[in-house]
């Protein structure tokens, strides 16, 4: 029996949305954005679209223009025409050469706490050993 894809949606290149859009089956997106993406299966962004808003997806493929933070449960993807400001986090990750990206990426095969891992300081400044001097 053949896969079911009904239920994909595209939004086209002529597309502006402003909010927040949540699916369970995929999305291509070719538009605008303004606003947050939840969607338990995978998203496209295409090179035309500019998003200004998160994603919480299950994977992505990212070739246009994100200003957001990405969270995908299994993978992200960013082509080389991709443009990322924000931070990313997922258990897979793939960079093609190109690829503006600024922002902090963890990425986590295992998807669980790696033991001995020192977390993160608010303010970003490290703490110094007490040794008396």
């Amino acid at each position: 029996m053949a896969e079911n894809t009904q239920g994909h949606s595209i939004i086209s290149a002529d597309m502006v949305i402003t909010g927040t859009i949540q699916s369970s089956s995929g999305i291509q997106v070719d538009g605008k954005v303004e606003g947050e993406i939840r969607c338990e299966s995978d998203v496209v962004v295409g090179k035309s679209a500019v998003i200004k808003g998160n994603f919480n997806v299950n994977s992505i493929t990212v070739s246009g223009t994100v200003n957001g933070n990405i969270t995908a449960k299994d993978r992200i993807e960013l082509k080389s025409s991709a443009k990322l400001l924000g931070d990313i986090k997922s258990k897979r990750l793939a960079v093609e050469d190109g690829v503006t990206f600024i922002g902090r990426s963890e990425v986590n095969p295992s998807g669980g706490a790696i033991p001995g891992t020192p977390r993160p300081v608010e303010g970003g400044e490290v703490p110094k050993k007490e040794d008396g001097n």
